[in-house]
Protein backbone atom coordinates (compact mmCIF):
# COMPACT_ATOMS: atom_id res chain seq x y z
CA UNK A 1 0.00 0.00 0.00
CA UNK A 2 2.80 2.43 0.55
CA UNK A 3 3.23 2.88 -3.36
CA UNK A 4 -0.02 4.04 -3.77
CA UNK A 5 0.45 6.85 -1.16
CA UNK A 6 2.00 8.78 -4.72
CA UNK A 7 -1.57 8.74 -5.54
CA UNK A 8 -3.13 10.42 -2.46
CA UNK A 9 -4.71 14.16 -2.65
CA UNK A 10 -2.37 16.60 -2.34
CA UNK A 11 0.83 14.81 -2.98
CA UNK A 12 1.50 17.53 -5.67
CA UNK A 13 2.96 14.76 -7.91
CA UNK A 14 0.04 13.23 -10.14
CA UNK A 15 -0.45 15.75 -12.26
CA UNK A 16 3.25 15.76 -13.31
CA UNK A 17 3.19 12.24 -13.87
CA UNK A 18 -0.07 12.27 -16.24
CA UNK A 19 1.97 14.79 -18.09
CA UNK A 20 4.85 12.17 -18.20
CA UNK A 21 2.21 9.86 -19.45
CA UNK A 22 0.78 12.02 -21.92
CA UNK A 23 4.35 12.66 -22.96
CA UNK A 24 5.33 9.14 -23.85
CA UNK A 25 1.94 8.54 -25.91
CA UNK A 26 2.90 11.60 -28.08
CA UNK A 27 6.18 10.05 -28.52
CA UNK A 28 4.62 6.67 -29.93
CA UNK A 29 2.21 8.32 -31.50
CA UNK A 30 5.14 10.29 -33.65
CA UNK A 31 7.08 7.08 -34.43
CA UNK A 32 3.96 5.42 -35.63
CA UNK A 33 3.24 8.45 -37.76
CA UNK A 34 6.93 8.21 -39.27
CA UNK A 35 7.09 5.27 -39.49
CA UNK A 36 3.81 3.84 -39.98
CA UNK A 37 3.80 1.59 -37.74
CA UNK A 38 1.42 0.65 -34.84
CA UNK A 39 3.62 1.10 -31.62
CA UNK A 40 1.49 1.79 -28.48
CA UNK A 41 -2.33 1.26 -28.92
CA UNK A 42 -5.08 0.98 -31.21
CA UNK A 43 -6.01 4.96 -30.04
CA UNK A 44 -2.96 5.67 -32.41
CA UNK A 45 -4.63 4.80 -35.44
CA UNK A 46 -7.48 7.36 -34.99
CA UNK A 47 -5.13 9.58 -33.69
CA UNK A 48 -3.33 8.69 -37.08
CA UNK A 49 -6.29 10.01 -39.16
CA UNK A 50 -6.89 12.66 -37.49
CA UNK A 51 -3.17 14.42 -38.02
CA UNK A 52 -3.25 13.14 -41.50
CA UNK A 53 -6.80 14.43 -42.13
CA UNK A 54 -6.29 18.36 -40.15
CA UNK A 55 -2.91 18.54 -40.14
CA UNK A 56 -1.17 19.57 -43.31
CA UNK A 57 2.26 18.31 -43.06
CA UNK A 58 3.99 15.71 -44.62
CA UNK A 59 4.56 12.21 -42.65
CA UNK A 60 7.97 12.77 -41.92
CA UNK A 61 7.61 15.81 -40.57
CA UNK A 62 4.71 15.43 -38.45
CA UNK A 63 5.89 12.47 -37.23
CA UNK A 64 9.01 14.11 -36.16
CA UNK A 65 7.44 17.09 -34.38
CA UNK A 66 5.23 15.12 -32.75
CA UNK A 67 8.17 12.87 -31.03
CA UNK A 68 10.30 16.15 -30.40
CA UNK A 69 6.47 17.85 -28.22
CA UNK A 70 6.35 14.09 -26.50
CA UNK A 71 10.14 14.58 -25.43
CA UNK A 72 9.90 17.48 -24.26
CA UNK A 73 6.73 17.04 -22.63
CA UNK A 74 8.29 14.13 -20.53
CA UNK A 75 10.98 16.13 -20.04
CA UNK A 76 9.36 18.81 -18.44
CA UNK A 77 6.98 16.29 -16.41
CA UNK A 78 10.10 14.44 -14.96
CA UNK A 79 11.86 18.37 -13.96
CA UNK A 80 8.79 19.42 -12.53
CA UNK A 81 7.90 15.76 -10.64
CA UNK A 82 11.79 16.24 -9.28
CA UNK A 83 11.40 19.86 -7.98
CA UNK A 84 8.26 18.92 -6.17
CA UNK A 85 9.59 16.21 -4.38
CA UNK A 86 12.85 18.26 -3.92
CA UNK A 87 10.39 21.39 -2.49
CA UNK A 88 8.74 18.94 -0.38
CA UNK A 89 12.13 17.96 1.64
CA UNK A 90 14.30 20.88 1.72
CA UNK A 91 12.69 23.90 -0.09
CA UNK A 92 15.62 26.24 -0.11
CA UNK A 93 17.34 23.76 -2.75
CA UNK A 94 14.41 24.18 -5.84
CA UNK A 95 15.60 27.32 -7.14
CA UNK A 96 19.56 25.92 -7.85
CA UNK A 97 18.63 22.55 -7.84
CA UNK A 98 21.39 21.31 -10.36
CA UNK A 99 24.13 23.48 -8.53
CA UNK A 100 23.03 21.81 -5.19
CA UNK A 101 23.11 18.28 -6.85
CA UNK A 102 26.12 18.93 -8.79
CA UNK A 103 28.02 20.45 -5.44
CA UNK A 104 27.16 17.20 -3.07
CA UNK A 105 27.65 14.61 -5.92
CA UNK A 106 31.78 16.28 -6.38
CA UNK A 107 32.01 16.58 -2.88
CA UNK A 108 31.24 12.85 -2.02
CA UNK A 109 33.91 12.37 -4.19
CA UNK A 110 36.26 14.43 -2.64
CA UNK A 111 39.62 12.68 -0.46
CA UNK A 112 39.30 11.75 2.95
CA UNK A 113 40.34 14.48 5.50
CA UNK A 114 41.21 14.14 8.74
CA UNK A 115 41.52 17.58 10.96
CA UNK A 116 42.74 17.78 14.22
CA UNK A 117 42.84 20.87 16.79
CA UNK A 118 39.53 22.60 18.85
CA UNK A 119 38.93 25.93 19.57
CA UNK A 120 38.00 28.90 16.82
CA UNK A 121 40.81 27.90 14.34
CA UNK A 122 39.57 24.45 13.98
CA UNK A 123 36.38 26.08 13.09
CA UNK A 124 38.20 28.83 10.06
CA UNK A 125 39.99 25.91 8.71
CA UNK A 126 36.60 23.49 8.26
CA UNK A 127 34.29 26.33 6.75
CA UNK A 128 37.24 26.08 4.19
CA UNK A 129 38.02 22.39 3.51
CA UNK A 130 33.92 21.81 3.04
CA UNK A 131 34.48 23.31 -0.16
CA UNK A 132 36.69 20.53 -1.11
CA UNK A 133 34.70 17.46 0.25
CA UNK A 134 32.47 16.03 2.62
CA UNK A 135 34.86 13.56 3.72
CA UNK A 136 36.18 14.82 6.59
CA UNK A 137 36.69 14.05 10.06
CA UNK A 138 37.40 16.14 12.25
CA UNK A 139 38.80 14.86 15.82
CA UNK A 140 38.60 17.59 18.75
CA UNK A 141 39.59 17.53 22.10
CA UNK A 142 36.92 17.57 25.40
CA UNK A 143 39.22 18.39 27.87
CA UNK A 144 37.47 22.16 28.24
CA UNK A 145 36.19 23.13 31.67
CA UNK A 146 35.62 26.45 31.73
CA UNK A 147 32.31 28.68 30.72
CA UNK A 148 29.18 26.74 29.48
CA UNK A 149 31.16 23.56 28.28
CA UNK A 150 32.41 23.55 32.06
CA UNK A 151 28.63 23.97 33.53
CA UNK A 152 27.92 21.04 31.93
CA UNK A 153 30.47 19.21 32.75
CA UNK A 154 30.18 19.79 36.52
CA UNK A 155 26.15 20.02 36.37
CA UNK A 156 25.64 17.12 34.05
CA UNK A 157 28.38 14.57 34.34
CA UNK A 158 28.38 14.73 30.73
CA UNK A 159 32.02 15.87 28.16
CA UNK A 160 32.58 19.56 27.42
CA UNK A 161 30.66 20.05 23.94
CA UNK A 162 31.65 23.30 22.98
CA UNK A 163 34.60 22.51 20.39
CA UNK A 164 32.37 19.36 19.32
CA UNK A 165 29.48 22.12 18.64
CA UNK A 166 31.59 24.94 16.64
CA UNK A 167 33.17 22.37 14.93
CA UNK A 168 29.87 20.85 13.70
CA UNK A 169 28.47 24.34 12.83
CA UNK A 170 31.64 25.10 11.03
CA UNK A 171 31.02 22.13 9.18
CA UNK A 172 27.40 22.28 8.58
CA UNK A 173 25.13 23.30 5.59
CA UNK A 174 22.28 25.31 6.60
CA UNK A 175 20.91 28.37 6.29
CA UNK A 176 22.37 31.28 8.37
CA UNK A 177 19.53 31.46 10.55
CA UNK A 178 20.60 27.90 11.86
CA UNK A 179 23.68 28.68 12.66
CA UNK A 180 22.80 31.97 14.84
CA UNK A 181 20.56 29.36 16.74
CA UNK A 182 23.20 26.70 17.48
CA UNK A 183 25.50 29.52 18.19
CA UNK A 184 23.00 31.76 20.46
CA UNK A 185 24.50 32.42 24.27
CA UNK A 186 22.23 33.44 26.84
CA UNK A 187 22.66 36.59 28.27
CA UNK A 188 19.55 36.74 30.65
CA UNK A 189 17.88 33.60 32.44
CA UNK A 190 18.49 32.33 36.44
CA UNK A 191 20.87 28.79 35.39
CA UNK A 192 20.96 29.63 31.60
CA UNK A 193 23.09 32.96 31.47
CA UNK A 194 25.99 32.50 29.90
CA UNK A 195 25.39 29.07 28.05
CA UNK A 196 24.68 28.14 24.27
CA UNK A 197 21.88 26.73 22.89
CA UNK A 198 23.80 24.33 20.77
CA UNK A 199 25.64 23.06 24.10
CA UNK A 200 22.12 22.98 25.66
CA UNK A 201 21.14 21.00 22.59
CA UNK A 202 23.88 18.21 22.82
CA UNK A 203 23.51 17.90 26.48
CA UNK A 204 19.54 17.16 26.14
CA UNK A 205 20.33 14.55 23.34
CA UNK A 206 23.22 12.95 25.32
CA UNK A 207 20.26 12.31 28.00
CA UNK A 208 17.85 11.47 25.70
CA UNK A 209 20.11 8.82 23.37
CA UNK A 210 22.08 7.74 26.48
CA UNK A 211 25.63 8.28 24.33
CA UNK A 212 27.71 11.25 23.62
CA UNK A 213 28.94 10.12 20.68
CA UNK A 214 24.85 9.35 19.22
CA UNK A 215 24.00 12.56 20.48
CA UNK A 216 26.81 14.14 18.33
CA UNK A 217 25.55 11.94 14.94
CA UNK A 218 21.79 13.11 16.12
CA UNK A 219 23.26 16.43 15.99
CA UNK A 220 24.76 16.46 12.76
CA UNK A 221 21.85 15.07 10.83
CA UNK A 222 19.70 18.38 12.29
CA UNK A 223 22.80 20.56 10.52
CA UNK A 224 23.37 18.79 7.52
CA UNK A 225 26.83 18.00 8.09
CA UNK A 226 29.41 17.66 5.48
CA UNK A 227 31.63 14.89 7.57
CA UNK A 228 31.51 14.03 10.57
CA UNK A 229 33.10 15.07 14.07
CA UNK A 230 34.08 12.63 16.80
CA UNK A 231 36.02 13.67 20.44
CA UNK A 232 39.34 12.11 20.70
CA UNK A 233 38.41 10.33 23.33
CA UNK A 234 35.27 9.56 25.89
CA UNK A 235 37.15 9.62 28.89
CA UNK A 236 36.65 12.60 31.22
CA UNK A 237 39.99 13.88 30.85
CA UNK A 238 41.81 17.20 32.82
CA UNK A 239 44.40 19.09 31.22
CA UNK A 240 47.21 19.93 33.66
CA UNK A 241 50.20 22.03 33.26
CA UNK A 242 53.53 22.29 34.61
CA UNK A 243 55.26 25.40 34.35
CA UNK A 244 59.27 26.57 33.46
CA UNK A 245 58.97 28.28 37.69
CA UNK A 246 58.13 24.65 39.25
CA UNK A 247 53.95 25.20 39.87
CA UNK A 248 50.97 23.55 38.51
CA UNK A 249 47.98 24.26 37.06
CA UNK A 250 44.86 22.29 36.37
CA UNK A 251 42.26 22.70 34.14
CA UNK A 252 41.91 23.90 30.42
CA UNK A 253 40.64 27.04 31.36
CA UNK A 254 43.02 27.74 33.78
CA UNK A 255 46.16 26.94 31.97
CA UNK A 256 46.82 30.29 30.41
CA UNK A 257 48.47 32.14 32.82
CA UNK A 258 50.31 35.97 32.10
CA UNK A 259 54.20 35.77 33.20
CA UNK A 260 54.03 32.06 32.89
CA UNK A 261 55.83 29.91 30.76
CA UNK A 262 54.66 26.29 29.72
CA UNK A 263 57.21 24.08 30.46
CA UNK A 264 54.90 20.45 29.63
CA UNK A 265 51.13 19.26 29.74
CA UNK A 266 49.31 16.28 30.31
CA UNK A 267 46.25 14.58 30.56
CA UNK A 268 44.62 12.59 33.56
CA UNK A 269 44.14 10.10 33.39
CA UNK A 270 47.46 9.83 31.13
CA UNK A 271 45.80 6.34 29.58
CA UNK A 272 42.59 7.58 28.26
CA UNK A 273 41.43 5.06 25.07
CA UNK A 274 40.95 6.36 21.57
CA UNK A 275 38.14 5.98 19.73
CA UNK A 276 38.14 3.00 17.38
CA UNK A 277 36.76 5.24 14.38
CA UNK A 278 39.60 7.75 15.06
CA UNK A 279 42.28 5.35 14.51
CA UNK A 280 40.69 3.28 11.45
CA UNK A 281 40.16 6.84 10.08
CA UNK A 282 43.72 7.96 10.72
CA UNK A 283 44.92 4.71 8.82
CA UNK A 284 43.19 5.54 5.55
CA UNK A 285 43.00 9.19 5.75
CA UNK A 286 43.84 10.43 2.15
CA UNK A 287 44.91 13.47 3.95
CA UNK A 288 46.05 14.93 7.75
CA UNK A 289 45.85 18.55 9.10
CA UNK A 290 46.81 19.28 12.40
CA UNK A 291 45.56 22.61 14.19
CA UNK A 292 45.51 26.00 13.76
CA UNK A 293 44.25 26.81 17.28
CA UNK A 294 45.68 26.89 20.44
CA UNK A 295 49.02 25.26 20.80
CA UNK A 296 48.56 23.74 24.33
CA UNK A 297 44.99 23.73 25.17
CA UNK A 298 43.23 22.94 21.71
CA UNK A 299 45.52 21.01 19.43
CA UNK A 300 47.93 19.46 21.88
CA UNK A 301 45.94 17.69 24.11
CA UNK A 302 44.55 15.26 21.64
CA UNK A 303 47.96 14.50 20.94
CA UNK A 304 48.26 13.47 24.59
CA UNK A 305 46.17 10.37 23.62
CA UNK A 306 48.56 8.08 22.64
CA UNK A 307 47.14 5.68 20.72
CA UNK A 308 46.29 9.12 18.55
CA UNK A 309 49.97 10.16 18.35
CA UNK A 310 50.71 6.96 17.10
CA UNK A 311 48.47 6.39 14.65
CA UNK A 312 49.70 10.05 13.10
CA UNK A 313 52.85 9.14 13.25
CA UNK A 314 52.30 5.79 10.85
CA UNK A 315 49.92 6.87 8.33
CA UNK A 316 50.69 7.12 4.93
CA UNK A 317 48.57 10.27 3.81
CA UNK A 318 50.76 13.95 4.19
CA UNK A 319 50.16 15.71 7.10
CA UNK A 320 50.30 19.36 7.21
CA UNK A 321 50.64 21.40 10.29
CA UNK A 322 48.94 24.79 10.03
CA UNK A 323 51.12 27.22 11.83
CA UNK A 324 49.03 30.36 14.44
CA UNK A 325 50.03 33.31 12.96
CA UNK A 326 49.87 35.41 16.21
CA UNK A 327 51.07 34.29 19.46
CA UNK A 328 48.47 33.56 22.80
CA UNK A 329 48.98 35.48 25.74
CA UNK A 330 49.81 33.37 28.56
CA UNK A 331 50.11 30.05 26.22
CA UNK A 332 52.52 31.09 23.36
CA UNK A 333 54.39 34.17 24.65
CA UNK A 334 57.53 34.54 22.48
CA UNK A 335 57.40 31.30 20.53
CA UNK A 336 58.15 31.41 16.64
CA UNK A 337 56.89 28.72 14.18
CA UNK A 338 59.92 26.31 15.09
CA UNK A 339 59.30 26.37 18.60
CA UNK A 340 55.82 25.20 18.11
CA UNK A 341 57.01 22.56 16.13
CA UNK A 342 59.13 21.88 19.26
CA UNK A 343 56.63 21.83 21.61
CA UNK A 344 54.36 18.78 20.02
CA UNK A 345 57.29 16.74 19.65
CA UNK A 346 58.19 17.04 22.89
CA UNK A 347 54.46 15.64 23.90
CA UNK A 348 54.73 13.40 21.36
CA UNK A 349 57.56 11.86 22.54
CA UNK A 350 59.48 12.54 19.82
CA UNK A 351 57.60 11.10 17.48
CA UNK A 352 57.27 12.85 14.03
CA UNK A 353 53.50 13.26 13.35
CA UNK A 354 54.16 16.00 10.40
CA UNK A 355 55.74 16.26 7.05
CA UNK A 356 54.73 20.03 6.61
CA UNK A 357 54.46 23.10 8.33
CA UNK A 358 51.82 26.27 6.72
CA UNK A 359 53.21 29.32 8.11
CA UNK A 360 51.73 33.01 7.02
CA UNK A 361 54.37 35.20 5.40
CA UNK A 362 51.51 38.29 5.12
CA UNK A 363 52.45 41.30 7.32
CA UNK A 364 49.55 42.38 9.62
CA UNK A 365 49.26 46.33 9.56
CA UNK A 366 50.59 48.92 12.11
CA UNK A 367 47.10 49.52 13.44
CA UNK A 368 46.51 45.27 14.01
CA UNK A 369 50.07 44.92 15.40
CA UNK A 370 49.58 47.97 17.76
CA UNK A 371 46.26 46.17 18.97
CA UNK A 372 47.31 43.13 19.63
CA UNK A 373 50.12 44.32 21.63
CA UNK A 374 48.06 45.89 24.06
CA UNK A 375 47.32 42.31 24.82
CA UNK A 376 50.59 41.17 25.07
CA UNK A 377 50.28 39.45 21.39
CA UNK A 378 52.54 39.15 18.55
CA UNK A 379 52.70 37.65 15.51
CA UNK A 380 54.36 34.49 14.98
CA UNK A 381 57.72 34.74 13.19
CA UNK A 382 58.93 31.73 11.03
CA UNK A 383 62.35 30.24 10.59
CA UNK A 384 62.49 28.36 7.59
CA UNK A 385 65.62 26.86 8.59
CA UNK A 386 65.22 26.08 12.28
CA UNK A 387 61.85 24.79 11.07
CA UNK A 388 64.13 22.34 8.09
CA UNK A 389 66.49 21.17 11.02
CA UNK A 390 63.37 19.87 12.90
CA UNK A 391 63.03 17.88 9.98
CA UNK A 392 59.41 19.55 8.55
CA UNK A 393 58.87 20.85 5.40
CA UNK A 394 58.14 24.62 5.76
CA UNK A 395 55.63 26.37 3.20
CA UNK A 396 55.31 30.43 3.55
CA UNK A 397 51.97 31.68 2.05
CA UNK A 398 49.94 34.61 2.52
CA UNK A 399 47.31 33.39 4.77
CA UNK A 400 45.51 36.46 6.45
CA UNK A 401 41.65 37.17 6.19
CA UNK A 402 40.88 41.26 5.56
CA UNK A 403 39.50 41.30 8.93
CA UNK A 404 39.60 43.64 11.53
CA UNK A 405 41.36 40.67 13.52
CA UNK A 406 44.14 38.87 12.51
CA UNK A 407 42.81 35.52 11.53
CA UNK A 408 43.33 33.27 9.01
CA UNK A 409 40.86 33.31 5.58
CA UNK A 410 39.42 30.27 5.48
CA UNK A 411 39.27 29.61 1.79
CA UNK A 412 42.47 30.68 1.26
CA UNK A 413 44.13 28.34 4.06
CA UNK A 414 42.00 25.71 2.69
CA UNK A 415 43.31 26.48 -1.19
CA UNK A 416 46.65 26.37 -0.49
CA UNK A 417 46.42 22.97 1.78
CA UNK A 418 44.98 21.38 -0.64
CA UNK A 419 47.37 22.20 -3.29
CA UNK A 420 50.32 21.10 -0.89
CA UNK A 421 48.45 17.86 -0.74
CA UNK A 422 48.57 17.47 -4.26
CA UNK A 423 51.89 18.43 -4.73
CA UNK A 424 52.43 15.62 -1.91
CA UNK A 425 50.87 13.02 -3.20
CA UNK A 426 47.96 13.78 -5.89
CA UNK A 427 45.65 12.78 -2.66
CA UNK A 428 45.43 9.08 -4.65
CA UNK A 429 45.27 7.42 -0.83
CA UNK A 430 43.60 4.13 -1.97
CA UNK A 431 44.33 3.99 -5.46
CA UNK A 432 41.66 6.10 -6.57
CA UNK A 433 42.16 9.10 -8.64
CA UNK A 434 40.48 12.32 -7.36
CA UNK A 435 40.76 15.74 -9.23
CA UNK A 436 39.64 18.86 -7.76
CA UNK A 437 38.66 22.23 -9.20
CA UNK A 438 40.07 24.78 -6.73
CA UNK A 439 38.05 27.33 -5.85
CA UNK A 440 38.63 30.30 -7.77
CA UNK A 441 40.56 28.82 -10.53
CA UNK A 442 38.97 29.45 -14.13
Amino acid sequence: MERWKWLYPGMRVKRWLFLMIVGTFLIGLGITILFNTQLLTAAEGKMLWFVSTYIQFADWAAGFLIIILGIFTVGLGMRLTIRSLVGALSPADVSNLAEVVYRKRSLQKGPHIVVIGGGTGLSTLLRGLKDYSSNITAIVTVADDGGSSGRIREQLGILPPGDVRNTLVALADTEPLMEKLFQYRFSWGEGLSGHSFGNLFIAAMTDITGDFEIAIREFSKVLAVRGRVIPSTLDAVTLKAKYTDGTEMSGESKIPQEGKRIKRITLEPVDAEALPEALEILETADLVVLGPGSLYTSLIPNLLVRPISEALATTKAPRIYVCNVMTQPGETDGMNASDHISAILQHTGGAMIMDYVLVNSARISGEQARKYQEQNAHAVRYDLDGLRKLGVTPIARPLLGRFNLVRHDSHVLAREIMKQAFKAQGISGRGKSITLRFKGDK
